[in-house]
């Protein structure tokens, strides 16, 4: 795949308003589709917040006025999104992929799996439970969010993994609208993992999981 049709990968630095992290998916989404723009992974964390998805409903959210409440237009419940939580924001192209939801939701949590693996983390996936899961003796806890949306066939939203994020953050919700399990991240299981770490991580496995579409694998054969 030549280095131009690569997705191009940006990285914040410092937290990013929720509200200008969307305004800023929606124009990249549409440069996309009008044939202006590249691909993109977008790396950040945003300040605590908790975002409501398509399909959120109003009792699970428990503390309403803990902190600000975003509406957002991704498939899903009630998220927590806050400082020690690595986003990435994903603007692929599925028309060149693949256009199949399944597919491109199952690839999301692949991803997710083979980069938790690089940290001795056996992160699974649940057929009546979206997000990945880890094992804790007679409980189940969640590491990793999936919410995306499509327009044209072009994904914009994403996954989230938590680093070392305020876990108790996490109980002014339902996250996900799951309940009877909690949440965990890579700290709380007692692994010291950098956000470079992870983002170099999130970027090599990436790159394992999806790969060129098929025009570009035939371009470099």
């Amino acid at each position: 795949m030549s280095a131009a049709k690569q997705p191009e990968w940006r990285i914040a630095d410092s937290p990013v308003p929720y509200d200008e992290a969307v305004a800023a998916m929606e124009r990249h989404v549409r440069a996309i589709i009008a044939g202006d723009g590249r691909e993109r992974i977008w790396l950040l964390e945003h300040p605590p917040l908790y975002t409501a998805g398509t399909s959120a409903k109003a009792d699970d959210l428990l503390t309403p006025d803990r902190f600000p409440v975003h509406k957002s237009g991704r498939g899903g419940q009630y998220t927590y999104h806050g400082p020690g939580q690595r986003i990435a924001y994903v603007m692929l192209d599925l028309n060149r992929r693949r256009r199949d939801v399944r597919w491109f939701v199952r690839s999301l949590e692949e991803w997710l799996i083979a980069t938790l693996a690089r940290f001795g983390v056996q992160g699974e996936r649940r057929s009546e439970r979206i997000g990945i899961w880890v094992r804790r003796g007679a409980r189940e806890d969640k590491i990793a969010a999936i919410g995306i949306r499509l327009r044209h066939w072009v994904s914009f939203h994403g996954v989230s993994l938590n680093i070392n994020p305020r876990l108790e953050h996490f109980a002014g919700i339902v996250p996900c609208g799951v309940r009877g399990h909690g949440v965990t991240s890579l700290s709380d299981l007692g692994i010291p993992a950098t956000r470079a770490e992870v983002d170099a991580t999130l970027r090599e496995t990436f790159e394992e999981v999806f790969s060129p579409p098929p025009e570009e694998k035939a371009k470099d054969l």
